[in-house]
């Protein structure tokens, strides 16, 4: 722990570039925004608009597979423009003229187009600005800058659920009001990112790219960045949507008013944990922090199946933040690493499409499963999946040693 306190003061934190952290606070606003109104949706959905958990699973994974996919064709016409901030502020722009919609929201079929809607921003933004965070940092403090942005989002996301509290108490209990405070730090978010962030200029060395999506530019993504493709999907298939949770945590006994305070563990333990694990993948490797996030969500599934009390399930969530906060910056950094320059946004697209698909199965998967076996099912499940797919990247590991050995 002392290392890791020592990594996080070291210089790498001061010379990050003024680009990464003004993307970092992009994130940290947007995520506020965002978290204030996710984190009341599941028991909105089920609670109010009387929805099957099956219906939550199903509604969420869209949800999250429409954010993942369409960040393949806007990482792609990223690449195609060569211009990246432009995406990036029509996506967090189009998810913050969406907040309102959630308070003005009369139906089911109106909160589910304004999720959807929302997500679709996410989309649209995020290969584009993975990308742009490449493009403006050094090599050597790539996982640092990835850990940053990674770190101030999840603080964003326990913020929001935090002010959701505050603000449930001071509107008792009322939700379309917390909905309408969450337009505010959207707003802020796209002032920031217009103002803040300056793009690289073009390097005009680079080969273009004749059309976005091209099957033959695609092949010249090398087997590195495929591995890193295939760990992040199988770490998707491995958990589901956070929505579960929270559904997990209203099982167990938590208030409907204290519900928030899921999201809020969960991003403070991610929020602490992801820049000392890009840093620390900075110089020790990116697999052995993938290697310990496996470890990390196996015992957290163990802990969820299992609770039988609000204080047992928290310490479930707490291993859930620090699982992600172990493997989704570094995973950034992993691809980043292994895609060519001019091919970044494409390879970011590439990898949330893989990654969606096994987010969306994920998460359907573990509303039948909770429907049809009860709650613990699809914890257990994500456990078993987690341990046999540990075995099987080990197992890989160690044949590479091998060959390189021989």
């Amino acid at each position: 722990m002392a290392c890791a306190c020592r990594l996080v003061a070291d210089s790498r934190f001061r010379n990050l570039p003024r680009g990464v952290w003004a993307l970092g606070f992009v994130s940290l606003f947007m995520d506020i925004s965002s978290e204030m109104v996710h984190s009341l949706l599941p028991v909105f959905f089920v609670s109010v608009i009387g929805l099957s958990y099956t219906s939550v699973g199903v509604i969420e994974g869209v949800a999250q597979a429409i954010a993942l996919i369409t960040k393949m064709f806007s990482g792609a016409l990223s690449d195609y423009m060569r211009r990246r901030k432009l995406l990036a502020v029509i996506g967090y722009g189009l998810a913050a003229i969406t907040k309102p919609v959630f308070a003005l929201a009369t139906t089911a079929g109106w909160v589910i187009a304004a999720r959807f809607t929302d997500r679709l921003g996410k989309g649209i933004r995020g290969a584009p600005r993975d990308a742009l965070i490449a493009d403006i940092t050094p090599e050597e403090i790539r996982g640092a800058s990835y850990g940053l942005r990674q770190s101030l989002d999840s603080v964003g996301a326990f913020v929001g659920p935090l002010i959701a509290i505050a603000l449930m108490a001071l509107l008792a209990n009322d939700i379309r009001g917390v909905f309408w405070f969450a337009l505010i730090p959207a707003a802020i978010a796209v002032l920031i990112l217009i103002v803040g962030v300056r793009e690289p200029p073009r390097d005009d060395g680079d080969a273009e790219i004749s059309s976005p999506l091209q099957v033959s530019d695609i092949k010249q993504l090398g087997a590195s960045y495929w591995v890193a493709v295939s760990i992040g999907a199988v770490l998707m298939l491995s958990g589901f949507s956070e929505a579960f949770l929270v559904l997990r945590a209203q099982d167990v006994g938590l208030t409907l008013a204290l519900i928030p305070v899921v999201f809020i563990v969960m991003n403070a333990i991610y929020a602490l944990s992801a820049y000392p694990a890009g840093v620390l993948s900075d110089r020790f490797g990116r697999s052995s922090l993938i290697v310990a996030g496996f470890f990390v969500i196996i015992i957290a599934d163990i802990v969820l199946a299992w609770a039988t009390g609000v204080w047992v399930m928290l310490l479930g969530v707490v291993l859930w933040g620090l699982y992600l906060g172990l493997t989704q910056g570094v995973l950034s950094a992993l691809v980043a690493d292994s895609a060519p320059k001019r091919m970044r946004g494409t390879a970011f697209g590439m990898f949330n499409l893989v990654s969606g698909i096994a987010m969306l199965l994920a998460s359907v998967i573990a509303g039948w499963l909770w429907d049809r076996y009860g709650a613990p099912a699809p914890f257990v499940a994500s456990a078993v999946f987690a341990t046999l797919a540990l075995f099987g990247w080990m197992i890989r590991s160690a044949l590479t040693n091998n060959s390189r050995a021989t």
